[in-house]
């Protein structure tokens, strides 16, 4: 049972940005699709981070508590879904909506990622 919904330990308040933008955390090891993507959210008024292994992305969402996670399925060193999982089931990002992005196909896909608690899918092109 994910903590955000226990009563016995409440979520984390997420810090705000020193600059005052939403924070963006990038958990994907294509450093193409990073760069780009991290790149056009800067462009619309986002401060972004990245990390390119899922045990770098957890440890970046607990110590800087960004407003969103993109996360990518396929990583070097975890599955996404355990990652998301982690995220969902932590008091400190519990709070941090998901969203994955991913050119993974399978029929029961959408289901595991809402069941990991992911709150949006996209199709990488």
């Amino acid at each position: 049972m994910s903590t955000c919904g226990s009563l016995l330990e409440k979520p984390q308040r997420i810090a705000e940005s020193p600059s005052g933008k939403h924070r963006v955390l990038i958990i994907d090891d294509d450093e193409a699709m990073t760069e780009t993507l991290a790149r056009r959210l800067h462009h619309v008024g986002f401060d972004t981070e990245v990390a390119s292994s899922g045990e770098e992305g957890l440890a970046k969402a607990r110590a800087t508590r960004p407003d969103l996670v993109i996360l990518d399925l396929r990583l070097p060193d975890r599955d996404g879904l355990n990652v998301c999982s982690e995220l969902a089931d932590d008091s400190a990002t519990c709070a941090i909506p998901v969203i994955i992005l991913s050119g993974m196909e399978s029929p029961d896909l959408l289901r595991r990622c809402r069941a990991a608690g992911c709150h949006y899918f996209l199709h990488k092109p």
